[in-house]
């Protein structure tokens, strides 16, 4: 069974309808901030807002024909191969060269008694609230997965 012909981007009724509703939308909305801005209780948002929406709706234009390009760029190079495509050659990982970026802050270990004691048994409690979650859930629970939140 031979595979169905590829339509064009161009021949995409449900695309198109796609890209008009959504900028259409985002003017839209653009509008409507803009109406908002020039209430009595419009703020500077509602200007922010009214200005980025139709860049939205010109986002949304921009990547339908991005969209149209690559596709038609695709399919000529699938139709016609002319040249053989040169292996792409390997790349070695470039590592960050040293002194670019600041040194990470290092944890600091204390020796405070008190402290590992405190810890100790911040540990102990929570050991026993996942033994009791344990316990309740009993041996047949499907949800047995332990959490500490």
């Amino acid at each position: 069974m031979s595979a169905p012909p590829r339509r064009s981007a161009h021949n995409r009724p449900a695309l198109i309808a796609l890209v008009i509703v959504a900028a259409l939308g985002c003017l839209a909305l653009g509008w409507w901030q803009w109406q908002r801005f020039e209430s009595s209780s419009g703020t500077g948002q509602n200007l922010g807002y009214a200005l980025q929406w139709p860049l939205f709706a010109g986002f949304a234009v921009f990547a339908y024909f991005r969209f149209v390009r690559l596709e038609r760029e695709s399919g000529t190079e699938e139709q016609a191969p002319a040249k053989p495509r040169r292996a792409p050659e390997s790349v070695a990982p470039r590592e960050i060269p040293e002194g670019l970026l600041p040194e990470r802050p290092k944890a600091v270990r204390s020796q405070d008694p008190v402290l590992a004691e405190y810890n100790k048994y911040l540990a102990q409690l929570h050991a026993n609230d996942i033994d009791q979650h344990v316990r309740e859930a009993g041996p047949r629970a499907r949800d047995t997965e332990r959490s500490a939140g």
